[in-house]
């Protein structure tokens, strides 16, 4: 029945992209274990710090959780996943499961824009308004902007996550080495016209919703900078400086994404294809903490202190 061209419902996805590697295969496994446990680590160290001390509960650093919290979710959407088939010879993945998986990683991408446009609002309030700040952004503000944005984007993909269910194809190979929505829509024999039209409407609000807020932020912020004291630009390029370059980082894993679903990248070397592919879900789990942790004066300061704090009770025990 797989090899049929006939429409039917598919149990399974065979996954193309991935190539023989022989024994090679355990380097590239324990290179994803140690990157997946520094994301973890990372992440989840910042998570707790900011928590657990009342000097980090203010609006910035409660957007820089929850966007520590996304990078361990979209992370945990795709490597213990990796991790699987790094490891068997056959790369299949069951449909249900990649369903999921399209899910995870596309609400993933939307909260991780949606949380770096409300964080580069914060900033423009912070700068632009430094002595009504408090009353424009409260706590409990922030926490109402938070769910939102994770409401919002797990809403806007089960939308699209039901409109594939619904789906009969034709074929069960996907050239990638992870399920992604546009290459599955594309296996289709039922009619994908809704299918296509939410998926470009989609497209459009996860680009412009995000964008507009980021675009006018940083032109008021620009503005500022310019007319300003140079304490003012000083604080504008010391809290906008990661959120900057976590944007661009992130803009351009995502752009390569969306280049090599809709268009024809053969040219393209297989091994360069796998590694822009995950570009968007690795390297910006990895970049945020140390962008934050260690450009973010306050939380590196707390980092410090509780390290001490640690060491100096590990030391007293031994001189004792």
């Amino acid at each position: 029945m797989m090899g049929n061209s006939t429409s039917s419902t598919f149990s399974y996805f065979i996954l193309g992209a991935y190539m023989y590697t022989g024994p090679l295969r355990y380097l590239y496994f324990m290179l994803t274990v140690m990157t997946y446990i520094v994301i973890v680590i990372s992440n989840t160290s910042l998570i707790v710090v900011i928590c657990m001390n009342r000097s980090l509960h203010e609006p910035m650093y409660l957007f820089l959780c929850s966007l520590f919290v996304n990078e361990l979710y979209g992370s945990t959407g795709l490597f213990p996943f990796l991790l699987l088939q790094i490891l068997s010879d056959i790369h299949t993945v069951s449909a249900p499961f990649c369903f999921l998986q399209i899910f995870c990683l596309y609400s993933y991408v939307n909260v991780e824009f949606c949380n770096l446009a409300i964080m580069s609002y914060d900033r423009y309030l912070a700068i632009c308004f430094p002595l009504q700040y408090n009353t424009r952004m409260t706590s409990n503000k922030v926490v109402i902007f938070i769910i939102l944005i994770w409401l919002y984007s797990f809403v806007k993909f089960l939308i699209t996550l039901s409109l594939n269910i619904r789906l009969t194809f034709c074929g069960n190979v996907i050239n990638s080495v992870f399920c992604r929505n546009y290459l599955i829509v594309k296996l289709a024999c039922s009619d994908t016209k809704v299918n296509n039209i939410y998926g470009l409407f989609g497209t459009f609000v996860s680009i412009t919703v995000p964008l507009s807020p980021i675009v006018f932020s940083y032109i008021k912020i620009l503005k500022i900078c310019f007319s300003g004291s140079k304490q003012t630009r000083q604080k504008a390029v010391s809290t906008c400086t990661p959120q900057l370059v976590s944007l661009l980082n992130f803009s351009f894993g995502c752009c390569f994404e969306i280049l090599q679903s809709r268009f024809d990248m053969n040219r393209v070397p297989n091994v360069l294809r796998i590694i822009l592919s995950l570009y968007f879900v690795v390297l910006q789990p990895l970049l945020n903490p140390i962008m934050y942790g260690f450009q973010m004066s306050k939380i590196r300061n707390t980092c410090k202190h509780i390290f001490c704090k640690m060491w100096a009770g590990h030391k007293d025990p031994m001189q004792m």
